[in-house]
C-alpha cells in the first residue's frame, strides 16, 4: 500500500513477541559457554575472532529478514547466530580481572569501565536505532512502491560493517596472553632461610658459584609442573558466591524487563499509557536515561577504589530500588506522564547498572586467581539468566 511502511504485520508479530527475540541470543550465548570455554585453551583471540564472525553473519541474516526476505524465522535465526558472538561478554569480564595481566586493585576499576563502556551502548544503541527507525518510515512514505525501501541502510547492515571493522582491528592490534602461560610459569626455588643474601638478592654460599645458582629457561622447561592444588570453598566463599550470583541475576532481571517494556507500554493502548510512543520515542526515552546515568557512572569510576565493594553495592540497589517504588506508586495512582515515567526509569538504569559493577570484583577478591574463569562463567550464566526473563 503507497504511503504505508513495509512489512507492518511483520513490524506487529515482532513487537509481540519483543521479550522472546530479546532472549534468544542470550540463550543460545549461555548454552555456548561451555565448549568455547574448552576450545579457547585460555587464550582471547579465538573466542575474539568466533565473536566477530558470529555477530557480523547475524546482522546480516537480521537484516535480509527485514528487508529482503520478509520472514521472521530468519530473523529468529539472525538473532540466534548474534547469540554464539554474545559468548564475548564472559571474556570481557575475565579479561578485566585476568591475574596474568590485571592486579587486584585495578579490578573494580577496570569493572567500572566496562559498565560504562555499557551505559554508552545502553543509550546511544536505542537513540541511533530510533533515529533510522524515522529514516526507514520517511524514505518508505516517500516511495511508491515497498520495494524500493530495500535500498534503506537499517541498523543491522550498519552492525555488520561496525562489527566487520572491529574484527580488522583486532586482527591487527590486540595482544593475546601467552598460549601456555600458567602450566609453563618457571618454578622458583625457595630460599633457606639461613642462607645469606647479597645486596642484588641473590643467595651467596662459599662452595657454589653465582652461575650455579641462576635457574635457566631450559633448566625450568625440564621440571615438570606441579599439579594445581585442589582448591574448596569454605561456607563464607560459598555464601559470598550465591549472593553476588543473585544480585548478578537480580540488576539483568530488571534491566533487561525495562528494556522490553517501555517500548511495549508506552506503544500499547492499556488504559495507564498516555503516551501512545513510536518506536522512535521510546527508543528516546531508553536512551535519555542511560545519557543521564552516565555522569554518575564515570563518578563511580573516581570512587571505585575508595569505597568498599559492599557499600557500592549497597547505594547502587538503594537507588534501584527508589525508581521501581516510584514505577509502582505512579502506575497505582494512574498518575504516569513522562516527566514520573523517566524519574522511575532513571533510578532504576543508573543504581542497578553501578549495582552491576562489584559483582565480579567482590568474588575476585574471595577466591583465587586460578578460578579466575569460573568466576567469570558463574556471573555472566547469572546475567544471562535475569536478562532473559526479564525481557521475556
Amino acid at each position: 500500500m503507497v504511503g504505508q511502511a513495509p512489512n507492518i504485520h511483520l513490524r506487529s508479530y515482532y513487537a509481540q513477541h519483543l521479550g522472546l527475540v530479546i532472549g534468544i541470543p542470550t540463550t543460545v550465548s549461555g548454552l555456548t559457554l561451555i565448549p568455547m570455554m574448552h576450545f579457547d585453551q585460555g587464550v582471547y583471540w579465538r573466542p575474539l575472532h568466533f565473536a566477530c564472525a558470529s555477530m557480523v553473519l547475524g546482522n546480516v541474516l537480521y537484516g535480509l529478514a527485514a528487508y529482503r526476505a520478509n520472514w521472521l524465522y530468519l530473523i529468529l535465526m539472525g538473532r540466534m547466530v548474534n547469540g554464539f558472538g554474545f559468548t564475548l561478554w564472559m571474556y570481557i569480564k575475565r579479561h578485566c580481572s585476568d591475574p596474568w595481566i590485571v592486579g587486584i586493585r585495578r579490578r573494580t576499576t577496570l569493572a567500572g569501565w566496562q559498565v560504562l563502556g555499557q551505559g554508552i551502548g545502553f543509550s546511544l544503541g536505542p537513540f541511533v536505532g530510533g533515529l533510522l527507525y524515522v529514516y526507514n518510515i520517511s524514505n518508505t512514505r516517500s516511495a511508491s512502491t515497498t520495494a524500493s525501501s530495500t535500498a534503506t541502510p537499517g541498523p543491522a547492515w550498519i552492525m555488520a560493517a561496525l562489527w566487520a571493522v572491529f574484527w580488522v582491528a583486532v586482527a591487527v592490534f590486540f595482544e593475546d596472553v601467552p598460549l601456555a602461560a600458567a602450566p609453563t610459569a618457571i618454578p622458583l626455588r625457595s630460599i633457606p632461610a639461613s642462607s645469606s643474601l647479597g645486596a642484588s638478592g641473590v643467595e651467596k654460599k662459599p662452595d657454589d658459584s653465582a652461575a650455579s645458582l641462576r635457574v635457566t629457561e631450559t633448566e625450568a622447561s625440564d621440571v615438570p609442573a606441579p599439579p594445581p592444588p585442589r582448591l574448596k570453598m569454605t561456607p563464607g566463599q560459598w555464601g559470598v558466591a550465591a549472593t553476588m550470583c543473585w544480585f548478578a541475576m537480580t540488576c539483568f532481571f530488571i534491566l533487561g524487563a525495562w528494556e522490553s517494556n517501555i517500548p511495549v507500554f508506552t506503544g500499547s493502548d492499556a488504559p495507564a499509557n498516555p503516551f501512545h510512543f513510536s518506536p522512535f520515542a521510546a527508543g528516546n526515552m531508553i536512551a535519555l536515561g542511560g545519557a543521564c546515568a552516565m555522569p554518575f557512572l564515570l563518578l563511580n569510576l573516581h570512587f571505585a577504589r575508595r569505597v568498599q565493594d559492599r557499600h557500592t553495592l549497597a547505594m547502587g540497589t538503594s537507588i534501584g530500588l527508589s525508581g521501581l517504588l516510584i514505577a509502582i506508586a505512579i502506575l497505582d495512582t494512574e498518575k504516569v506522564n513522562y516527566g514520573s515515567l523517566f524519574i522511575a526509569w532513571f533510578l532504576v538504569a543508573l543504581g542497578f547498572n553501578v549495582a552491576s559493577t562489584v559483582m565480579l570484583s567482590l568474588l575476585w577478591k574471595q577466591l583465587p586467581g586460578e578460578w579466575n574463569g569460573r568466576i567469570s562463567l558463574f556471573i555472566q550464566w547469572s546475567n544471562y539468566t535475569g536478562r532473559v526473563t526479564g525481557a521475556v
